[in-house]
């Protein structure tokens, strides 16, 4: 039997218990029998199972060790529903193994069901539970977003973008011009001021539910840039806005973060600024994240959206004069790529 289905049929028996023990302690009666359906996966190892029986539902998570660690998971959904962010109810948990017994958010995401005429409310849901998360303070046993992380995200897109899937080798001058950006890039993000940081927060984890948003996919929250995820959620992997209503809602956030005493900066061109070169950092990583999927996981749908990526990428370069050198280096690499 593969290994895949061993866990499922572990996670079954698993579940089985954890229903048991939930009916019981909630005064639900026996347990019915319920139907155990595929809810979604996604670019890591992790999966998800829906459990629906006599109108209840719940999600299961399996998070296979060693690749997946729930622990975080645990710790940042406790961390995030202190402060009132809609955040799947924990009902059961085996870190051990990796399984996890949650709260059912809903079966619509944000990107389900957003266009251009909701996208303005539904954006601003979304923009209040981000201001609640980063209101918390900066005493969580988290990482940082420090100098070594940022490095370590942008060293993906020469390693697995430009070298595995380009195909292609840096010049020394090119290798230069790289290094330049990228400690450009680091030291626009370290200089902004701190908040707790989602790190994908994007309309494919956010459910529309009640209350507005329920939001998923936190275990990688780390303290780090106010802009990061605010240029998340406009600048998405799977669908992209005209920069004119970008502009809008940052300026939206921007106002509301200042009156919720967020540490944004004082002047909005310097905080558009900083946002645009946080999203090129961002770009930058998921392009060699999407070829490393490929490449290494064997899941090459995602590179399908990596001219996305360049499109922000371009766009920015257009606006900011000091990116010009990543301008023609990404140039120089699709000539070389695509004569």
């Amino acid at each position: 039997m593969p290994d895949h289905d061993l866990r499922l049929e572990l996670l079954k028996d698993w579940l089985k218990q954890q229903l048991l023990a939930l009916f019981q302690i909630n005064g639900w009666g026996e347990v019915p029998e319920g139907t155990l359906t595929a809810a979604s996966s996604d670019a890591s190892f992790r999966r998800y199972f829906r459990w629906q029986g006599a109108g209840r539902s719940f999600v299961v998570m399996d998070a296979p060790p060693p690749q997946e660690n729930c622990a975080p998971f645990v710790a940042i959904d406790h961390l995030l529903a202190s402060a009132g962010v809609h955040v799947p109810t924990i009902h059961g948990q085996d870190l051990q193994r990796g399984f996890l017994l949650l709260g059912d958010l809903g079966h619509q995401t944000y990107l389900d069901i957003i266009d251009p005429s909701n996208a303005d409310g539904l954006f601003a849901d979304a923009i209040d539970a981000l201001l609640a998360l980063q209101r918390l303070p900066l005493d969580a046993a988290l990482p940082s977003y420090d100098d070594a992380l940022l490095r370590r995200e942008l060293e993906l897109f020469p390693e697995w973008y430009v070298g595995r899937e380009l195909g292609v080798s840096l010049s020394q001058a090119q290798q230069d011009r790289w290094q330049r950006v990228s400690q450009q890039l680091i030291d626009s993000a370290l200089a902004q001021p701190k908040v707790l940081v989602h790190r994908d927060y994007m309309p494919r984890n956010l459910m529309h539910s009640t209350p507005n948003p329920g939001v998923l996919d936190f275990q990688d929250a780390v303290y780090g840039p106010v802009t990061y995820d605010i240029t998340c959620l406009f600048k998405d992997a799977f669908l992209s806005w005209p920069q004119t209503r970008v502009e809008g809602w940052l300026g939206d956030y921007w106002e509301k973060a200042r009156v919720a005493g967020i540490p944004v900066h004082a002047d909005f061109d310097a905080f558009q600024r900083a946002s645009d070169l946080m999203g090129v950092q961002r770009h930058l990583k998921v392009i060699g994240i999407f070829a490393r999927i490929c490449h290494r996981d064997g899941k090459p749908r995602y590179l399908g959206d990596v001219p996305r990526f360049f499109a922000y990428i371009d766009e920015v370069v257009a606006r900011r004069p000091e990116l010009a050198e990543l301008g023609l280096l990404i140039a120089e690499l699709n000539a070389g790529a695509r004569p």
